[in-house]
């Protein structure tokens, strides 16, 4: 199954790619980057002009490359994951529970992961289908959050965006997490053109990640 899949696939590579590109070519040369240097979970953020488009060229283009999914993220709405589902999202994320789109995921076979903070809104998320609930904003409620939530509610996936870095990473899946977002973290050093610096960084996070996972 396509969705069983590509949540494996999401855990298998830890790391989640958030991409906001400036313009359409961005959003994909900064993918392009980023797959470069090792991340292959891609998260195209709809805040990238034609986000749509984005996803689109970078499915046929790793087509042939069974380890790279692409997702979309900031998906506030279900119109806006209904055109990333006919873009070819192989997942969908948003930075807060949405039931519209959590419904039209289920339909598809799409993997949703809604942003929460709270355990209500996770036991939410959780009974409307959820598989990866994501802690956002990570760097509000802290790695500690992941260990007081797995107490009572064990088997839940969680995936933290905001906040984690080389420094906190190591600490996040000590803490239980099976995969982490990263995102303005990944453009340090990139100027205009030059992507060099996002390969370079995202080899740092692949690095860091077979270190914690020690490969």
């Amino acid at each position: 199954m396509k969705k069983v899949k590509t949540l494996s696939m999401l855990e298998e590579n830890g790391l989640v790619a958030v991409i906001r590109g400036n313009s359409k070519l961005e959003g994909i040369e900064l993918s392009k980057a980023v797959v470069t240097g090792g991340i292959t979970s891609i998260e195209v953020a709809y805040t990238t002009p034609e986000a749509s488009g984005v996803i689109s060229v970078l499915k046929e283009m790793y087509q042939d490359n069974p380890t790279v999914v692409i997702g979309a993220g900031t998906v506030l709405d279900e119109v806006t994951a209904r055109l990333s589902i006919l873009a070819g999202a192989d997942f969908v994320v948003s930075p807060s529970f949405d039931i519209e789109v959590a419904q039209l995921c289920n339909l598809y076979q799409v993997p949703y992961m809604p942003g929460c903070m709270t355990i209500t809104e996770i036991n939410t998320a959780l009974q409307a289908g959820v598989d990866i609930i994501k802690v956002f904003p990570g760097d509000i409620v802290g790695s500690q959050f992941i260990k007081n939530i797995k107490g009572p509610l064990p088997h839940v996936n969680l995936m933290p965006t905001g906040g984690v870095n080389l420094e906190n990473m190591a600490d996040w899946f000590e803490k239980g997490v099976i995969a982490v977002g990263i995102g303005g973290n990944l453009t340090v050093g990139m100027t205009p053109g030059d992507y060099r610096p996002v390969i370079s960084n995202s080899e740092k996070y692949v690095a860091k990640l077979n270190e914690i996972r020690g490969k």
